[in-house]
């Protein structure tokens, strides 16, 4: 992919302090439509702290984050509640599974769908006309998710009882759901076995090409990393320390000292 036009998302000297240590700092980014682009670093870098600023879990102490969607206009997110920054379309999955256990699956990915509702809540207690289509399309679109999945054979079933290598498609589905134009996937192969790391990462290049997403993923796993990834970027004690090609990244003094001991040529 070519970085053309104007990044979909940028990070602009981040910083993000919890008390005297610095989490994230000055940390730059820059994300272009259609890209799959992977954040990665050893334990405690600072990744998952910059997700949580992306997406309203925390505000950063200074430094901004500026979403472009394509065909809209670019405004500054940091400081929006997470529900805000949702329905600007960022949608993320997380590291431990966030599903609502005890509903079924396509309850799960209706959810998901909500915040694109324009019938309200009192017109879904009092079933006006325009809420009772509403809710129908948004059974059949959420079916349709599921679908493209893989998991309409789960459809009626809970969440909980799900396979694992399932109940992580199931919260991609319902981040898709929300209707994102970036989707952001906290290690979405951590605890899966090698054949599923291989589907999940068919599944994210098809997400990717059938669906139109931009796509920044945090990832332990390097052979997913360096076999999907289009670019790059590492931290290391929540500074920048390397951006670049998975070709160029193998080869970076820095990275390699970062990881010292760890296998990133996977």
């Amino acid at each position: 992919m070519k970085n053309e036009g104007n990044p979909v998302l940028a990070m602009d000297k981040l910083c993000m302090n919890f008390g005297g240590i610095k989490a994230v700092d000055h940390f730059d980014m820059s994300i272009y439509e259609g890209e799959i682009v992977a954040l990665i670093g050893p334990n405690g870098a600072g990744k998952t702290t910059v997700f949580n600023c992306i997406t309203g879990m925390y505000t950063p102490t200074s430094g901004e984050v500026h979403v472009n969607p394509p065909g809209g206009k670019k405004e500054k997110v940091n400081g929006l509640k997470p529900d805000k920054i949702t329905e600007k379309g960022l949608a993320r999955t997380f590291q431990n599974i966030r599903l609502f256990q005890n509903m079924t699956v396509l309850e799960n990915v209706m959810i998901g769908r909500h915040c694109r509702l324009k019938a309200g809540i009192l017109g879904a207690v009092l079933r006006h006309k325009k809420a009772v289509i509403e809710e129908k399309e948004v059974i059949d679109d959420s079916y349709r998710i599921l679908e493209k999945m893989g998991l309409t054979k789960f459809v009626n079933e809970l969440a909980k009882n799900l396979p694992y290598g399932a109940q992580r498609r199931l919260e991609i589905a319902r981040a898709l759901a929300t209707e994102p134009f970036i989707l952001l996937l906290d290690e979405p192969a951590a605890g899966l076995n090698p054949q599923e790391t291989r589907e999940l990462d068919d599944l994210i290049v098809r997400i990717r090409n059938t669906e139109k997403k931009t796509i920044l993923l945090i990832e332990h796993d390097m052979s997913l990393v360096m076999s999907l990834s289009e670019r790059i970027y590492v931290m290391d004690y929540g500074q920048l320390i390397a951006q670049g090609t998975p070709q160029e990244i193998k080869k970076n003094p820095l990275v390699i000292k970062a990881y010292l001991g760890e296998d990133i040529d996977a």
